[in-house]
């Protein structure tokens, strides 16, 4: 049943705009395999190795995958974590069939990033389910949830162009809770016809969320971001260092060769070495150390974070050659490797599943503007620190749907006497997928805007809302 050996003439999702592949049968409908193609097909080679043959339907033949991850696929895991080939790391958008699905198998929605998908399918062994992959431009959930390519309108046409409702007896889609901040339930429910149920943060929290009736734990619900999570963004963020890094420590040399007898080749060497080891330590402590101790070290923002993580071992570094460093080049040797750690710390800022689109924005010193409707007033200025976002709940219009409290990723929302109330206000990471789910618009979600705003328009709005960072 595989591709080469099969007989059956099956089109795969990779024949997609290819002329006469699944989109271009002679009945002129495009079948479930291909989802009617996509904006990147014929650019992107999509990955394919796992297709294990077919599965028949009313609506044509699907591919089918096997839930095994072989060498070929930890290869490739390894080769995007460390940046190489990530933005062509994708499988096909469209349908799928793990085990051997039925009318009445779940339809699990994912993002058609490869290691994603992959992970949905080795934590799905042993389930007979349609999988239903969206065509996120080979992006995870969150982050395609963010960008809007994980979103109602991707979901309602993916459903369309598979021809699902043509497949599945029932009328119900499994999506991530963390792509919940693009996907609004209610909407896909007019546009296509199914409800949107949301699974548990882990895909492997998915078959014991099935086997409790598609209900999910508060421990499935929530977010964490455990010290192995964090350290596999490192390879990345260093490999995306190294170009920048090369160049900063040929200036560094450059510039330490100048002295009394104009340039020196023995001083940019002495003293090179030492600038570009600052460098790299600086790098260490951004890249390795502050992910590591992330959850201990003071602040809210990843640049405060990462800072203290280098001040503090470039402090060390100072006591430990405090007998051959002179004051000018200790104090700069301080400097330094507080600066690079911070500013390598803060690109983690966008890849945390703890960090607010305002967290982003100030951890890179971005201006806002904040206008405080309800006084007229317009204040300008720099963020300092991470604020908070300001939640909202219209009380008289909440209708006790529950959404809220299913697509928090962090608890602030509970359910009591029929009504949404919140736990954690300051929790709020400004994700979205609260105000995005309700059905009755009755929850808003405004940024964080720093400590100073923050008190400020509670003091003049009467909101309790603080910024939450201790300032």
């Amino acid at each position: 049943m595989d591709r080469k050996g099969s007989s059956t003439n099956v089109k795969f999702p990779s024949d997609a705009g290819t002329g006469g592949g699944c989109c271009a049968p002679t009945s002129g409908k495009p079948l479930p395999c291909c989802g009617g193609g996509s904006a990147s097909t014929g650019k992107i080679r999509y990955e394919e190795g796992f297709i294990d043959g077919k599965v028949d339907t009313s609506a044509g033949p699907v591919p089918r995958v096997h839930s095994r991850i072989g060498s070929r696929d930890l290869l490739g895991r390894w080769k995007v974590r460390w940046g190489i080939g990530r933005d062509r790391y994708r499988v096909a958008p469209g349908l799928y069939g793990l085990g051997a699905p039925g009318a009445a198998a779940p339809v699990l929605v994912t993002a058609n990033y490869k290691v994603t998908f992959d992970v949905v399918r080795r934590d799905a062994a042993g389930l007979d389910a349609w999988i239903l992959v969206l065509d996120t431009r080979g992006i995870n959930v969150w982050c395609a949830a963010g960008e809007g390519t994980f979103g109602t309108e991707e979901v309602i046409r993916r459903v369309g162009e598979t021809r699902l409702s043509e497949i599945v007896s029932h009328r119900r889609l499994i999506l991530p809770q963390l792509g919940a901040p693009g996907v609004a339930a209610h909407e896909v429910r007019k546009g296509c016809g199914f409800s949107v149920m949301y699974g548990p943060v882990r895909s492997r929290d998915i078959r014991a969320f099935l086997d409790a009736g598609m209900k999910a734990s508060p421990a499935m619900r929530r977010v964490v971001f455990p010290t192995m999570d964090r350290l596999v963004l490192t390879p990345v963020e260093i490999t995306n260092l190294l170009r920048p890094a090369g160049w900063a420590a040929l200036v560094l040399f450059l510039l330490a060769g100048f002295g009394p007898g104009i340039f020196s080749l023995g001083a940019a060497w002495d003293r090179g070495v030492a600038a570009v080891a600052a460098l790299a330590a600086g790098i260490l402590a951004g890249a390795v150390v502050t992910p590591v101790l992330l959850p201990w070290l003071p602040g809210r923002a990843f640049s405060v974070k990462g800072g203290l993580a280098g001040g503090v071992l470039a402090a060390c570094v100072v006591m430990w050659q405090r007998g051959s460093l002179h004051a000018p080049a200790a104090l700069a040797l301080l400097l330094a490797m507080t600066a690079v750690s911070s500013f390598v710390a803060m690109n983690f800022t966008g890849a945390t599943p703890f960090t607010s689109p305002s967290g982003v924005e100030n951890g890179s010193g971005e201006r806002f503007s904040v206008d405080i409707r309800k006084r007229g007033m317009v204040m300008d200025g720099f963020r300092y620190l991470e604020g908070v976002s300001t939640v909202r709940l219209a009380d008289e219009a909440c209708i006790g749907c529950g959404m809220c409290e299913e697509v928090c990723p962090h608890g602030v929302f509970a359910m009591a006497e029929g009504k949404a109330r919140m736990l954690e206000r300051d929790a709020c990471m400004e994700c979205g997928a609260c105000a995005m789910n309700c059905p009755t618009k009755a929850i808003f979600v405004t940024p964080g805007v720093g400590c100073a705003a923050a008190i400020l328009n509670g003091w003049l709005t009467g909101s309790k809302a603080s910024c939450g960072c201790g300032g």
